[in-house]
């Protein structure tokens, strides 16, 4: 980030634990990085995502999917809490719902999300179980953006790791999640430096 550039301001979706969130929160803390999270939203009350957020002394809210008539309604409201906020990326960070397209247009070409495969090999839940199932040599994880399918959308960044003949599905996942981790605020930097330009399914980095 140049001297004086306003930081990429980030809205983090997240249902759980928050790793992925609290990797984003460790990268922007470090000095010269061109983002910083400036609300993180989970559906979950009790996320352990909020309780990091609010450690790292970031706005951290709860929103009840119950509270709105369906779908499309709550992401409405997601959106409307990005947009007073000025977001400028949205990062979906372990967050356990699929954002509808009324999301995905507000924000088009600025939603990015974390999956622990190789895309398009195994989308959606459980992919370290289905890559152990499979029995494949090699899983890893995907940085993407997000569009309405599910774990569909153009990628960014990738990372192997390879798969040990004794791995469970936990053992398999720890490995995955070191990439996550890494992968994630890297890509993060990209888009805030510009040096990201979507071309049909592919994205090239400058």
């Amino acid at each position: 980030m140049t001297s004086g550039a306003t930081p990429l301001g980030l809205g983090v979706l997240a249902s759980g634990r928050g790793s992925n969130l609290q990797a984003i929160l460790d990268a922007c803390a470090r000095p010269g990085f061109p983002a910083r999270v400036v609300v993180v939203i989970s559906d979950r009350e009790r996320a352990q995502a909020l309780e990091r957020a609010r450690a790292a002394g970031v706005e951290a809210r709860f929103i009840n999917p119950k509270d709105f008539a369906d779908r499309e309604a709550f992401d409405l409201a997601l959106v409307r809490e990005f947009t007073a906020r000025q977001v400028g990326l949205v990062c979906s960070a372990g967050f356990m719902r699929i954002l509808s397209p009324v999301f995905v247009r507000a924000f088009a070409g600025r939603v990015v999300g974390v999956h622990p495969a190789l895309l398009p090999a195994f989308p959606g839940l459980h992919a370290q179980r289905q890559a152990l199932a499979y029995g494949v040599r090699v899983a890893g994880a995907t940085v993407h953006f997000v569009d309405d399918g599910v774990d569909t959308g153009p990628i960014i960044l990738q990372a192997s790791v390879p798969v040990h003949p004794d791995d469970t599905e936990e053992t398999l996942s720890a490995r995955i999640l070191v990439e996550e981790h890494r992968l994630y605020p890297e890509a993060i930097r990209l888009f805030a430096e510009g040096r990201l330009t979507i071309a049909g399914r592919k994205v090239l980095i400058r």
